[in-house]
């Protein structure tokens, strides 16, 4: 019986890589997490990451800052991450490509569609940086966008919670917790998965959503096993 998705984008939070720091990156957690997506990758599953910056710099709470410059230095966070996570996958003999969609050639691929799609091939993992490369849009938008580009079967969304809620359960013990939600659903109850952009992009080009746990790397895995884990977003 084989894996139940070929090709995969999974989204990584800065925060997920700043450990219990909660700033900056922790190599013992990112080494973690690159166990969990070797073992997928070792399933045979085609893997593509965009990575946040959140660790590092949240335009938002920048100030008086200009948005697009704030936006900038926000990607620039994101290639840290890339790189840093490109490192400890390269420590684990997984072969890596980190592109970009700002041009940086001393650093990274720039980001070509094609060239993506043939490194995945290859069994590569594919690493994706500076978001969409446009102020105003976030790296869960980016997500979006890549696996839509790419032909991902699914996104992954791993994150410091184990899915969807219908509210913080961080604030509300009584917090129920989706096995199935829809899109349509998310954005109507506004509803912490993605931003709006980001869920309807996905909606409208069919790409479904697992929501996970990332503090069990081995999650990973198991969601490409099809595994009951998490949420998964979809449109009926």
């Amino acid at each position: 019986m084989g894996i139940k998705y070929k090709r995969i984008l999974l989204k990584l939070s800065g925060e997920a890589l700043s450990g219990k720091q909660g700033f900056g990156l922790d190599m013992d957690t990112v080494h973690k997490i690159c166990t969990g997506i070797k073992e997928a990758t070792q399933l045979g599953c085609e893997i593509a990451i965009v990575v946040g910056g959140g660790n590092f710099w949240r335009g938002r709470s920048s100030g008086d800052m200009e948005r697009t410059r704030a936006d900038h230095i926000g990607m620039l966070a994101t290639v840290m991450n890339a790189l840093a996570v490109a490192d400890a996958l390269e420590n684990q003999d997984v072969v890596v490509r980190v592109q970009t969609a700002l041009s940086m050639q001393q650093v990274a691929e720039p980001y070509i569609r094609n060239r993506a799609i043939r490194h995945l091939e290859k069994g590569r993992v594919v690493i994706f940086a500076c978001g969409t490369g446009n102020p105003f849009f976030s790296t869960d938008t980016a997500s979006a966008l890549r696996a839509a580009e790419i032909n991902a079967d699914i996104i992954f969304k791993a994150t410091m919670v184990d899915g969807v809620y219908d509210k913080d359960p961080k604030k509300y013990p009584d917090a129920v917790k989706y096995d199935n939600i829809t899109f349509t659903k998310v954005l109507n109850d506004k509803l912490a998965v993605m931003d709006s952009t980001a869920a309807t992009m996905c909606r409208d080009n069919n790409v479904p959503i697992l929501v996970f746990d990332i503090l069990d790397p081995k999650n990973i895995a198991k969601a490409v096993n099809g595994e009951n884990i998490g949420t998964l977003v979809t449109e009926e």
